[in-house]
């Protein structure tokens, strides 16, 4: 067989919409150019952000000689998974207080959607999985990869009014068949940025008990909603001590800036602590599968400040430094398009919450931002508000009108 037939019919694969914006942005020279599509925290000065209380633990963990190389337990470090879960659901959790919670350490919040999606599926025998719509691209590509029977979605966004469709909502779920696997954004959902109240969340649990739902949480921005980590939390910790058995996936590319290292969490909450060895062993199975043993590095830096309290203390510090940054390009943003008189309503950029807003944007007018704007966002409209900083605002608003006011969808 000649050299190159075994992949001559391999198709190119579309680019991922994220990191190409990025890397077009990285070429452009254009002096007001702007990235608002990249999902990651950036400073006033549109540079990343290395927390000082991660440089501290970086250098504690490399001065420390008890540490070595060998292998993790293939469930992860423990002193991080047990810190990881306590953070989410709090010291005083009931489930943390009659040992019913247990975490796997994962690849990132990615990996730890993908065991869990696993788990439902091979476990649990739940054949059906739902996500909202919109939802992160990931949701709808692992269930997909690992080839979900059923694959619904559920309405989440009203385009028109920009705001949560809660009828729709409750009423897709009300129809969902039983033990069908609901997966839901803790916080600062993403794309939307748009989160429930607190008596809307407790109206989808008790759906959710009643139909013999499985709540699924993925909770990658705890404290990038509020700056609060506690509020951030408090959908899991409500369904927890309403008596729900959970799946949360958690992840510290954000709120520590670690985006390289990885460091992610399933968190799992059972009813009877007799459950919980079963569904680490299967969980640990999985992992050793997949990509058989974690690394260690960022869940040691997660660890040492976790367990630390005075970097502890600096670390809730610093996620309400980004939080508060974040909601201050909120207001700036809508502040400047109602000056402008941009056309339509932007009221929903200040209701949204954490890292992204759904503008309403439509793709033509994204592509006119993109194309003659140098302005890269995505093309349903999504914008990282860690984008903005007080010295491009005036020329994004100015760019946001004009593209509003020409160009037709």
């Amino acid at each position: 067989m000649s050299s190159g037939t075994w992949f001559s019919d391999v198709p190119v694969a579309a680019p991922i919409e994220v990191f190409a914006l990025t890397a077009a942005f990285n070429e452009d020279t254009h002096e007001k150019r702007a990235n608002l599509g990249v999902g990651a925290y950036r400073t006033e000065e549109m540079k990343p952000w290395v927390l000082p209380v991660v440089r501290q633990a970086e250098k504690l963990i490399a001065e420390d000689q008890t540490l070595n190389h060998e292998y993790l337990p293939v469930a992860g470090l423990p002193s991080y998974r047990s810190a990881a879960a306590k953070l989410l659901l709090g010291e005083d959790s009931p489930a943390v207080l009659e040992k019913r919670v247990d975490g796997i350490q994962a690849i990132g919040g990615t990996g730890a959607v993908r065991i869990g999606m696993d788990f439902a599926l091979s476990q649990m025998k739940c054949d059906t999985i739902y996500v909202s719509v919109p939802t992160w691209g990931n949701h709808k590509g692992i269930a997909k990869s690992l080839r979900f029977p059923s694959l619904r979605e559920y309405r989440y966004w009203d385009p028109v009014n920009r705001c949560i469709d809660f009828a729709g909502w409750t009423e897709d779920l009300k129809n969902a068949p039983e033990r069908a696997v609901i997966l839901l954004h803790m916080c600062a959902h993403n794309p939307t940025g748009m989160d429930p109240t607190q008596e809307q969340w407790k109206q989808i649990a008790e759906i959710i008990r009643e139909k013999k739902l499985f709540p699924f949480f993925d909770g990658a921005y705890q404290g990038f909603s509020s700056g609060d980590l506690v509020k951030d939390s408090w959908p899991v910790r409500y369904f927890v001590e309403q008596g729900f058995e959970i799946f949360a996936a958690q992840s510290f590319s954000k709120n520590f800036g670690l985006y390289n290292e990885r460091v992610g969490q399933l968190t799992f909450v059972v009813n009877n602590s007799a459950d919980l060895d079963k569904v680490r062993s299967q969980l640990i199975m999985i992992v050793r599968e997949t990509w058989s043993n974690p690394p260690a590095q960022g869940a040691l830096v997660v660890s040492k400040v976790l367990n630390t309290p005075n970097l502890l203390q600096e670390w809730k510090e610093s996620v309400k430094t980004m939080a508060d940054r974040i909601i201050q390009m909120r207001q700036l943003l809508h502040d400047k398009l109602v000056a402008n008189k941009t056309p339509g309503t932007w009221e929903h950029i200040v209701k949204q919450t954490g890292m992204f807003s759904f503008t309403g944007l439509k793709p033509r007018q994204c592509e006119f931002l993109i194309k003659e704007c140098h302005i890269y966002l995505l093309r349903d409209g999504r914008i990282n508000m860690c984008g903005l900083t007080c010295k491009n605002a005036d020329y994004v608003a100015e760019c946001i009108h004009k593209a509003v006011t020409t160009i037709q969808d």
